[in-house]
């Protein structure tokens, strides 16, 4: 076998153990979700035991990643980004991941119908980023307007909910990170 294929199939399982340790899962609940048992994923994780597409293929769909991501397959020289965007039914507003790494930082492209309002908490941190439109974004007590180019950060144990400001849609960037990730913006003058 030569080198490349080598160095690519010793890379998996060091991937493996950390996408399922980003998701916070056990091997047994791993085992669970895939059907694989659990010591076949702790061999496959220390790289005692060679990676099987019939292996393989239920470790990318419980970590909802594409098989490629999962085995870091060389580039192919097309550097595009093949976007499937999310539909909401009830209220026409439309989610695009950027990112495919659940677990991890999750970068998301939105565009946000009007809704009504409802407060949510959760684990983690959010990070927003208005493209087009104006955007409400409650904190708690507190109510926030934002427009093309601003900025809004905040931890969601805080109860919180954002959307457009008027009866128009508005687009945002939305970067989401589950243990606090927060974005670090570095800027020069």
């Amino acid at each position: 076998m030569d080198p490349e294929m080598e160095r690519m199939l010793a890379a998996i399982g060091p991937r493996l153990r950390s996408l399922r340790r980003d998701r916070g899962l056990t091997l047994e609940a791993l085992a669970a979700q895939t059907g694989i048992s659990v010591s076949s994923l702790s061999r496959l994780e220390s790289g005692k035991r060679r990676p099987t597409l019939e292996l393989l293929v239920p470790l990318a769909r419980a970590h909802r990643i594409a098989l490629d991501q999962l085995i870091a397959t060389p580039a192919t020289g097309d550097p595009r980004v093949h976007l499937t965007p999310v539909r909401h039914r009830r209220n026409g507003s439309v989610l695009v991941p950027l990112t495919q790494y659940p677990g991890r930082l999750q970068v998301f492209k939105q565009v946000i119908a009007p809704g009504p309002r409802k407060l949510v908490t959760h684990a983690g941190y959010e990070w927003l980023f208005v493209l087009a439109g104006e955007l409400t974004l409650v904190l708690g007590e507190r109510e926030l307007r934002l427009g093309p180019g601003e900025v809004a950060e905040f931890d969601t144990a805080e109860p919180h909910w954002f959307g457009p400001s008027g009866d128009r849609s508005v687009e945002i960037l939305h970067v989401f990170g589950p243990r606090g990730d927060r974005a670090r913006v570095r800027a020069t003058t």
